[in-house]
């Protein structure tokens, strides 16, 4: 019987990927918290697929894999696997590009409009007893008013523009593999260069995945570019940015406020200020939860391990590989 297994996930039980892949014959085997390396290792060694959420498959969990056919992992992202060393083995890893594009553009936007508009500190002042604005007013704005730059201009990034416009923003975009013209279309303006973008925007987004490249992408040399008073959001990935330097942004003042869904380390230790912080929003990591976005995502993930077992051509393969 092939067998498929599931490194880690936090869904309730594995109801949705059972109604895929059992009539077709197929073992499920699975941890549901993540493990050690050498547990992985054990868990996918003669697994004919492999599917993973946020457990760690590096390169000693893929040498470990012995028929897998592909690496699938629950998400856009994939950067909690070792790709490289997945194509030195000809296996492919195949993402989810496409099940939480609406939810984390509409968190995007959520979280923008809760900070310029100070939704959290002035419900707070009302559930403990006050009444009036809890804030100074120079913390209030309206996005008509603001330039809001954009970090990346893939599915997310786009919609996140398309929300933002609606509600009249001037919006600055980067991203420098795609034309100045086809950002225009979309409604927003061609930042000439990352630091155009970085010195004229009241709010920074970064919407782009993470790679060598833009691993701290957002560190203090670039945050201190930024305008003073100026707000950092992120829903993207958490090590886009360099925590420590986000957390002296906004202890210095320089950086205004910050909404962040993710972060470096996740979960954020219980003993870091920037938990603390009044003029910062938090999250845990859940801007693409929806019940639908989530049943498309394990779905998905369930049919491309069945795909690859069947030995069919993949879809989403960001590794290269074309056959496992």
């Amino acid at each position: 019987m092939p067998k498929i297994a599931i490194t880690d996930y936090t869904f309730p039980d594995l109801s949705l990927e059972e109604a895929v892949l059992h009539p077709a014959g197929i073992e499920i085997v699975s941890f549901k918290e993540k493990r050690s390396p050498a547990e992985l290792a054990d868990l996918v060694r003669d697994a004919d697929a492999v599917i993973a959420q946020f457990a760690p498959v590096n390169a000693e969990v893929v040498a470990a894999m012995t028929k897998a056919k592909v690496i699938v992992r629950y998400g856009i992202g994939y950067d909690n696997v070792d790709f490289t060393a997945a194509r030195e083995r000809g296996i492919p890893v195949c993402n989810i590009p496409d099940y939480c594009i609406d939810e984390v553009a509409d968190h995007t936007l959520a979280f923008i409009l809760a900070i310029t508009r100070q939704v959290v500190p002035n419900a707070l002042d009302i559930r403990a007893g006050k009444w009036g604005l809890a804030t100074p007013l120079t913390a209030m704005a309206s996005l008509k008013h603001l330039t809001i730059g954009i970090v990346g201009f893939g599915r997310i990034g786009r919609e996140v523009v398309k929300r933002l416009l609606a509600f009249k923003a001037r919006v600055l975009v980067f991203d420098p593999v795609v034309a100045a013209d086809e950002i225009a279309k979309a409604g927003a303006v061609a930042a000439a260069s990352f630091d155009e973008l970085l010195t004229q925007s009241d709010i920074v987004s970064p919407h782009c995945p993470s790679t060598p490249k833009t691993k701290q992408l957002f560190n203090a040399a670039v945050f201190a570019k930024m305008k003073l008073g100026s707000i950092f959001i992120n829903v993207g990935r958490g090590d886009l940015a360099d925590s420590a330097a986000i957390t002296d942004a906004l202890q210095s003042g320089h950086l205004a406020g910050a909404a962040l869904d993710v972060f470096d380390p996740e979960p954020i230790p219980a003993d870091h200020a920037i938990r603390t912080m009044p003029n910062v929003i938090l999250a845990a990591h859940i801007a693409s939860a929806s019940p639908p976005a989530v049943k498309t995502l394990r779905e998905t993930a369930a049919r491309i391990a069945l795909m690859a077992v069947r030995g069919e051509p993949l879809p989403n393969i960001v590794n290269g590989v074309t056959a496992a």
